[in-house]
């Protein structure tokens, strides 16, 4: 009864978010102004929980939550910031991440002296020229196919060429899997500044200002990726009893997973008006985001475990490395463009 009373205004905005007044720009700074103020209630709720008793909560759960959310605000701040300095800063941002990310990868597990030259290539040639692909925007979408070939091609020959046959294999694979993940996979998310993407209607969506709505769009993306993150982890605190794979991580529970889907799903479908999506294209999408978030974390917890350490770097005090903060990204973002492109591009 409540839901038919309600169904013609709130279905009449959630249908088309088009019908908003607000320009493209507002809707970004309105999205953005909602996280700081979430951003703000966490740490206060952090701070509040530090001075509970450790009778009542555990010390370890709270200094994680502590973690997130400092961590959420240095990636709150480095993504306003590339949204602030235009598309081509972005581009190079998240091009700097990468490279940082890929860093990371590399020193956390041992090479030799044969992979110091194809590594040279990896970090100094090819994962410039991935995010300059992303920046060009040429019709053919060279970003999507050149890094790959060239990669999955050159780096085996380079290793080959040291001649050091010792785990050439297991090199080889271990320079392409970083790659993939930290360089190629990542530099889908700042090309989303770059389609042209339509609505449920077929009209050009970002028409007025295609900077500032893609802006909203890549800020929606991180918001949803990086919030299963921390519902992951919460809901899985909170009511997980069945641990996915306990000597992957021992924080991934299948109630946990379930739950942090359902709430990105009504995250998703809440913050639909900064998007081209009718809410429930939202709440889909938010919960394939919230999937492949869920994979990229639990992959890259099983590398961390095979390498036996529990960060993949330091980035700041109080803070994990870049790459435990961006593994949902890299996994998410590939698959967010994607099915963005197919399905809201003309």
């Amino acid at each position: 009864m409540l839901f038919d009373t309600l169904h013609p205004f709130i279905g009449g905005f959630l249908e088309d978010s088009s019908k908003l007044s607000l320009p493209f720009e507002k809707r970004t700074a309105w999205l953005i102004a909602a996280v700081m103020i979430l951003l703000i209630i966490g740490s206060l709720v952090g701070k509040l929980l530090e001075r509970s008793s450790e009778e009542r909560l555990n010390s370890a759960i709270v200094r994680s939550f502590n973690q997130r959310i400092r961590s959420w605000w240095l990636m709150c701040a480095i993504l306003i910031a590339g949204l602030v300095i235009g598309r081509t800063g972005t581009v190079v941002l998240f091009g700097m991440i990468g490279f940082w990310a890929l860093r990371e990868f590399i020193t956390m597990t041992p090479t030799r002296r044969g992979d110091h030259r194809a590594l040279f290539w990896v970090l100094v040639v090819f994962t410039p020229l991935q995010f300059l692909l992303v920046g060009l925007n040429d019709e053919r979408q060279m970003f999507k196919v050149l890094l790959p070939i060239i990669a999955a091609l050159f780096v085996p020959m380079r290793i080959a060429l040291a001649n050091d046959e010792k785990r050439f294999l297991e090199r080889s694979a271990k320079i392409l899997i970083g790659i993939l993940i930290c360089v190629y996979a990542l530099s889908f998310a700042p090309a989303l500044l770059y389609l042209q993407i339509v609505d449920s209607t077929g009209q050009l969506w970002n028409a007025d200002s295609t900077l500032s709505a893609n802006k909203g769009l890549l800020f929606f993306f991180v918001l949803i990726t990086q919030l299963n993150d921390v519902m992951q982890f919460g809901w899985g605190k909170l009511i997980g009893r069945n641990l996915i794979a306990d000597r992957i991580n021992t924080s991934r529970t299948s109630e946990g997973v379930i739950a942090a889907a359902a709430s990105s799903a009504l995250l998703g479908a809440l913050f639909c008006w900064v998007t081209p999506f009718l809410f429930w294209q939202a709440a889909i999408i938010a919960v394939v985001i919230s999937l492949t978030g869920f994979a990229g974390g639990l992959t890259m917890s099983a590398i961390k475990r095979d390498r036996g350490v529990k960060d993949f770097g330091t980035l700041l005090q109080g803070h994990a490395g870049i790459l435990d903060r961006i593994d949902s990204l890299c996994f998410a973002a590939p698959v967010f463009y994607l099915l963005t492109e197919f399905f809201f591009t003309s």
